[in-house]
């Protein structure tokens, strides 16, 4: 297998190429060749024994598609994006990047007649917006809310009419907010839910713009890759027309987080989270959905975690080297 992954830099796109590389295949696939790409030179994975091509290129430039797919990958990995607080801020770079960059993508591929590659597009729960019901059913019909969402939404359309007309098989992934992201907070809305957890896990004061009732759906980083490299060999003749899913995750309140860290951390950490509100970050979060029935999705092999205790413990032991231990 070829794999090309465009946003290689980011958290995602780094924790799949590690685990790539680890095991040099995917499920029961060899990699033989890895392109990366972003912004930013993505680094090489250190013990991959196939070819590995890492370089930055702007998916928006002329001839930055057609250069991607040259060397005709099996799988490409969409994962580039503006995310949603710096969409909202700025709307013609959002437009630009997420919508402008996925179909030069598309097209570059249809340029080619007789080459179909999986593609799997990162997409996101902000293509669903309030209002909406408790728990949102599998055929729900997308209504967003911020720019973010309506960029990822017409992504969404045009992966599932590009593998209708046979230009590609696509897969869309909509990503539940991954949490605990490692490392420093990027522009999303949503960085706070990793913060009030990362940051007191770390002995570090954490800022909390929201109220404790907010309630969101969550994955971690480990379960996002397994979403990938399930889509990347999954059969997706039972998927038809429609190729993209939400993926199963945790439903979860601020105080359910809270909660979670103080049974694993104790109280001295939850003292660390500082309540400073933020009306414009609340304004966006309360547009967001809450809950979801991902039946589809995991009938079609898609798996995460089934509680907030066991994602700390992923963060502890991706990131930190530790097991879970009740707090004192």
């Amino acid at each position: 297998m070829r794999l090309t992954i465009i946003g290689a830099a980011g958290m995602i796109g780094r924790k799949l190429v590690e685990r790539v590389a680890a095991s040099g295949q995917i499920n029961d696939r060899a990699v033989d060749a890895m392109t990366l790409v972003d912004v930013v030179t993505p680094d090489s994975p250190a013990g991959f024994k196939g070819a590995c091509d890492a370089y930055a290129a702007d998916l928006t430039e002329t001839g930055t598609a057609a250069r991607l797919i040259a060397d005709r990958p099996d799988v490409i990995v969409h994962l580039a994006a503006i995310v949603s607080g710096e969409a909202e801020a700025d709307m013609e770079k959002g437009y630009r990047v997420n919508l402008d960059g996925t179909r030069a993508l598309l097209d570059a591929i249809a340029a080619h007649d007789d080459y179909c590659p999986r593609v799997i597009y990162a997409s996101s729960l902000a293509v669903f917006g309030a209002p909406f019901p408790v728990k949102i059913p599998d055929d729900y019909h997308l209504t967003p809310l911020t720019s973010y969402g309506t960029q990822k939404a017409m992504g969404e359309m045009m992966l599932n009419d590009y593998s209708r007309r046979g230009i590609l098989d696509g897969v869309g992934i909509r990503f539940p907010t991954i949490c605990i992201r490692p490392g420093k907070p990027n522009k999303a809305a949503s960085g706070f839910f990793s913060g009030i957890l990362r940051e007191p896990l770390n002995g570090q004061e954490a800022i909390l713009p929201v109220e404790d009732d907010v309630r969101h759906w969550f994955a971690s980083p480990r379960a996002a890759v397994g979403y990938i490299e399930h889509a990347a060999t999954m059969d997706t003749a039972p998927l038809g027309a429609q190729r993209c899913m939400t993926m199963p995750g945790v439903t979860a309140t601020v105080a359910d987080q809270i909660e979670a860290l103080r049974a694993v951390a104790g109280d001295s950490a939850v003292a660390l989270i500082k309540r400073v509100p933020d009306p414009a970050v609340a304004s966006i979060v309360a547009g967001w959905p809450r809950n979801f029935d991902t039946a589809r999705a995991i009938a079609a092999g898609f798996v995460a975690e089934t509680s907030f205790q066991e994602i700390i413990a992923v963060y502890l032991e991706d990131e930190m080297g530790q097991t879970a231990q009740a707090g004192t």
